[in-house]
């Protein structure tokens, strides 16, 4: 797609970047989007290697784009960004394509929520949603609609993104081969800059209607997550005012062009084993007629959920997958270096250990015993060994330099409470700590201390408002000390290195 390649304008920066400024400045002027740019490649990427090949729903559609245009959506895009979140109509718990934001903060934030129901003695119903090829079915009228009378973009702004979303085309190809052109007459391209923005700025209106309806939601792009606290006495009220939810959403798909995919929404019950017992059998939610039978667990955002959140079935299908690129790790030891294996298996193994591993915090520990043998046994294979005991795991965790499972959890969640103390970020979880205040003048009121969140029953303390407290407040007060991030991971990394590996 590139006239130039795009080596050329990084090596010779100096030079095009004068004459990319003055192609921005005209085109933000004018309010156009070139139209020579405005043709993608579309490459099909398998979802999944399990789907069937055949079918095109199986495929993702990536669009290549021109790497000027990228250039001059991300101009676009710093330029707008701020106003668009700061703005009340956004949508502040769409976690997808924001600075401090991440898959991982939208699920402790939706697992908080349902610790602190659960330690006020009530069970959480959820609702899944899935949308169907939801970035290919943006209606461009009600887009710009929406960017004028929700977001006040207006003048040249608005004209620009206009001109940025019509006329476009694209062609599909696959290896050597390729179809004709054709024209987009909907939707917003995915692989674009600017496209995750203005997704989130079209299904904005979904807080507002989940918030009428007294439900919560929490988003990740097209995700969706309803849920709603229920006990016992309120719990006909409740589901009520779901399902009420749920009609009220499915219109407005239709309204806007879009609709649900039947086949990844799903519903689910948590609750502790205490309160299960007082719930009828049979809970269901049913929508437009349609009954949608209780889920034995849920996957959402990668991380499989079970109605009693031991995680039982995530830590099995992690330590089954690091165990399949564990094994494939032990037919090319001998060819690699130690620098070069230790590489591969941090992207490999250790990227799938850590993937939100702060939801880890409290699991029973047998589950965190399963992890940490998988974690031993790619230490043994990167580190030469073969002797699988306690003390030699150890060893070779320590030469490594690696924290063992547990303090990897403690790491990510003092990493997050960090984030959301000095950046504010993601607000919906700095609101959840707070430094504490004694109610008279002692040495503690300078001890960068949190507020420790009080909890009925041990289920509870699981959640981010309580554990985040406590993991702060069990840190040397010069790690607490450390105000940019940088230095405190640092800190932070040699004070669990060294209370983990003290007896080693």
């Amino acid at each position: 797609m590139d006239t130039i390649p795009t080596s050329l304008l990084l090596e010779c920066h100096e030079s095009f970047s004068v004459i990319i400024a003055h192609l921005a400045n005209l085109s933000f002027a004018e309010g156009k989007f070139p139209t020579r740019f405005k043709t993608a490649s579309v490459t099909p990427l398998l979802k999944n290697p399990s789907l069937d090949k055949s079918l095109s729903s199986s495929y993702r559609p990536i669009s290549n784009l021109n790497f000027i245009s990228k250039i001059l959506e991300r101009l676009f895009l710093h330029r707008i960004q701020s106003h668009i979140l700061a703005s009340p109509n956004f949508n502040q718990h769409q976690s997808a394509y924001r600075p401090g934001h991440s898959t991982e903060t939208a699920l402790v934030q939706l697992l908080d929520s349902i610790y602190h129901a659960a330690d006020n003695g009530k069970a959480t119903l959820l609702f899944s949603l899935d949308l169907s090829a939801a970035f290919d079915t943006i209606d461009h009228s009600i887009l710009l609609h929406r960017l004028d009378h929700n977001f006040g973009l207006t003048g040249s702004a608005l004209t620009w993104v206009q001109s940025y979303l019509t006329g476009r085309s694209q062609v599909v190809r696959i290896g050597c081969h390729s179809s004709g052109p054709s024209t987009c007459l909907a939707g917003v391209p995915q692989g674009s800059v600017l496209g995750p923005l203005l997704f989130s700025i079209y299904t904005s209106p979904i807080a507002h209607i989940a918030q009428a309806h007294g439900i919560q939601q929490q988003q990740y792009a097209d995700d969706t997550q309803l849920y709603v606290a229920l006990s016992p006495n309120s719990m006909v009220t409740h589901v009520s005012a779901l399902e009420s939810c749920l009609e009220s959403l499915q219109a407005w798909f239709c309204a806007n062009s879009m609709t649900l995919n039947p086949d990844k929404s799903n519903a689910i019950l948590f609750a502790t084993t205490q309160r299960a017992q007082s719930l009828p059998n049979q809970v269901s939610v049913n929508i437009s007629g349609v009954t949608i039978p209780l889920s034995s667990h849920v996957k959402i955002l990668g991380v499989v959920l079970d109605p009693r959140i031991t995680l039982s079935e995530h830590t099995k299908a992690v330590s089954k997958s690091c165990f399949y690129h564990i094994r494939a790790l032990k037919h090319i030891r001998d060819s690699l270096d130690s620098s070069m294996i230790r590489t591969i298996a941090a992207a490999l193994v250790t990227s799938r250990l850590d993937y939100a591993n702060s939801v880890l915090y409290g699991i029973p520990s047998k589950y965190i015993s399963r992890l940490q043998r998988t974690q031993n046994t790619l230490a043994r294979v990167v580190g030469g060994s073969h002797t699988p005991n306690r003390t030699s795991n150890l060893a070779t965790l320590s030469q490594l330099h690696w924290l063992p499972i547990h303090d990897r959890i403690k790491f990510k969640i003092a990493t997050m409470t960090h984030k959301a103390i000095y950046t504010c970020n993601p607000p919906y979880l700095a609101n959840l700590v707070q430094w504490h205040t004694p109610s008279r003048n002692l040495r503690s009121a300078s001890a960068n201390l949190l507020s420790v969140t009080r909890c009925n029953i041990s289920f509870g303390a699981r959640g981010f408002r309580s554990a985040a407290p406590a993991i702060w407040n069990s840190l040397p007060s010069n790690v607490r000390s450390c105000e940019t991030l940088t230095t405190f991971r640092r800190h932070l990394k040699s004070h669990l290195f060294h209370s983990a590996f003290a007896t080693a």
